[in-house]
């Protein structure tokens, strides 16, 4: 049993198949999980479009003649979406079923240490897979939750481009997101609690992509903290520490991420969870239950959709076949886009 239909899931499943298991793929929402609906791919399509705007505005100093820039920004949406629809039938509940995968769609959750619950039947296992994913971490400011905030998970929903964007996070969906937003004609401030962009990557990279940013227009505020998030009609207001209050249209929350590990039953399957780090594993990607394995953004530090994959094929081998596969052993390149 594979619970959760997003890459590591998917990559699970197909495996396993593959090698003659009989599998069953459970998923609550949609497969494809970030990278198709909310990651790789729409953020990746809108940064295309942005890119194309910004090298049209800069096309003079080439000796090319393009007159004012105007971004469609419905079109651009769009334009992602059909992107979107014509990679999700490589993704799709009927490929699964062609591969010789049981799609059961419908809320998932381990009843005992060898059975999963879902849409009233009672699925037992011999061996099961978490790859439930993570999703957009919600910090504790006051007022956040009630405000109607954006995250990645809601951001390519959007019809019309915000005037006035504001961005909690300097990390890679902030960073890339302000830039792409500030590019398509919004004017975005960034707000940064620590001292630099992107904390994880090189200081080097950080300090570049802070000169990218601020060029292409984006406020970018360091060692900013948000005290208080509100609205006032149709707007968002954005309390800073200092007094300031900053009014914008929409706010985009890309403060982390959290693991997907509540409501999934792990406590009836013997499984041991941390609710910021995760299901527990060991470095062969076991569980506190050997009849249990977890991959992904649930279970690891690398919440990369190539992470996923490779984490996926270590699970496979050790589930199925006995291996000594460790998680370990991997090395994991990593980019971020702007």
């Amino acid at each position: 049993v594979v619970l959760g239909g997003g890459t590591a899931g998917l990559v699970a499943a197909a495996g396993a198949a593959g090698l003659g298991a009989r599998v069953a793929l459970v998923e609550r929402h949609l497969l494809g999980g970030d990278c198709l609906v909310t990651g790789c791919v729409p953020s990746k399509a809108l940064i295309r479009s942005a890119r194309a705007a910004a090298s049209a505005r800069k096309a003079g100093a080439l000796g090319v003649r393009t007159g004012e820039v105007e971004v469609d920004f419905p079109a651009v949406m769009e334009r992602m979406r059909a992107l979107r629809a014509q990679i999700a039938r490589h993704d799709s509940a009927a490929r699964f079923r062609d591969l010789g995968v049981d799609v059961f769609l419908g809320e998932g959750r381990f009843a005992s240490p060898t059975t999963l619950e879902v849409g009233g039947q009672t699925l037992r296992f011999s061996r099961a897979v978490i790859a439930t994913g993570a999703r957009a971490a919600l910090p504790p400011i006051p007022g956040l939750a009630e405000a109607g905030v954006l995250t990645h998970q809601t951001l390519f929903s959007l019809e019309t481009l915000p005037p006035r964007l504001a961005v909690i996070g300097g990390g890679p969906i902030g960073a890339e997101m302000a830039q792409a937003f500030a590019r398509f004609g919004s004017r975005v401030t960034l707000l940064e609690a620590g001292p630099r962009l992107m904390a994880a990557d090189d200081p080097s990279a950080s300090a570049a992509v802070l000169d990218a940013l601020r060029s292409d227009g984006v406020d970018v505020r360091l060692d900013t903290r948000v005290e208080a998030v509100g609205t006032a009609g149709d707007l968002r207001t954005v309390e800073l520490g200092g007094g300031e209050t900053l009014e914008v249209d929409q706010v985009l929350l890309a403060a982390g991420r959290a693991p997907n590990v509540e409501g999934i039953g792990l406590e009836a399957a013997g499984v041991s969870f941390d609710l910021r780090a995760g299901v527990e594993v060991d470095e062969r990607l076991r569980t506190t239950n050997r009849r249990v394995f977890a991959a992904g953004d649930v279970a690891s530090r690398y919440q990369f959709t190539h992470a996923a994959d490779f984490l996926s094929r270590t699970v496979l081998r050790n589930a199925l076949f006995f291996g000594r596969a460790r998680a370990t052993d991997l090395v994991t390149p990593c980019a971020t886009y702007t």
